[in-house]
């Protein structure tokens, strides 16, 4: 999806991770547990994890925030009606922009529709 989008110019493997930063992007997840599906985590995990992603956005204040997954999002931030794209409110000093969850369990969601939303970003992220 980050290829298609615009945000490298080849496909990378998941252990390539490291190489965003070289582009100047990051990611991190907002619970770090491995679970098969959304749904197995607790509201409170998400609530925690997005007041430990606003201490990591005050540490190396980036300009964007993206989260990815909109139920995640509107459950961490306490936004229940939260579409996809820009945000209206902030992360800190950063910008936050909503994106559908590119998983294959996700069938709401297909890739045309997704390349569209993550390039949109891209291109307001410049």
């Amino acid at each position: 999806m980050l290829h298609a989008a615009g945000f490298t110019d080849r496909m990378l493997a998941p252990w390539e991770e490291r190489a965003l930063l070289e582009r100047g992007y990051g990611i991190t997840n907002l619970v770090a547990r491995s679970t098969a599906a959304a749904a197995e985590l607790t509201a409170d995990e998400f609530i925690a994890g997005a007041r430990r992603l606003e201490r990591k956005v005050k540490r190396y204040r980036p300009t964007w925030v993206a989260v990815v997954g909109i139920g995640a999002y509107r459950t961490a931030f306490g936004r229940p009606r939260a579409v996809v794209g820009p945000q209206p409110e902030r992360l800190g000093p950063a910008r936050l922009w909503l994106l559908p969850q590119p998983s294959g369990l996700n069938a709401n969601h297909q890739m045309p529709e997704l390349t569209v939303a993550f390039r949109e970003l891209r291109d307001a992220a410049g």
